[in-house]
């Protein structure tokens, strides 16, 4: 997570995003920086809007978020036993819906 925030923080300071800049915030972060880690993440932006990516993140996750400002009141009157149950979601999953961020 650390590679992706940091790549996002020079997003955010108008910096380009190098293997170099990259694996020097992770150093000011006291984060050993993994090369090969940081040479994939260089190689999985190439090509990619992050202004584009992040605006149709924030439209996708929007939706999301709906069910949750439902009234509590609401919520309380439902038996327990009908709560449907969250989906377990891999670790392989989450990762592959990050990297759709990115490309």
């Amino acid at each position: 997570m650390e590679y992706i925030y940091s790549a996002m923080v020079l997003y955010a300071a108008g910096k380009d995003i190098t293997e170099d800049a990259v694996t020097a915030i992770l150093k000011a972060a006291g984060v050993d920086a993994d090369a090969a880690k940081v040479k994939a993440l260089i190689a999985s932006l190439d090509g990619v809007d992050i202004k584009e990516a992040i605006e149709s993140a924030s439209v996708m996750a929007a939706p999301a978020a709906a069910p949750a400002a439902a009234p509590a009141a609401g919520a309380a009157a439902a038996p327990a036993a009908e709560e449907p149950e969250e989906e377990a979601v891999s670790e392989e999953e989450a990762a592959a819906g990050l990297s759709a961020l990115f490309g």
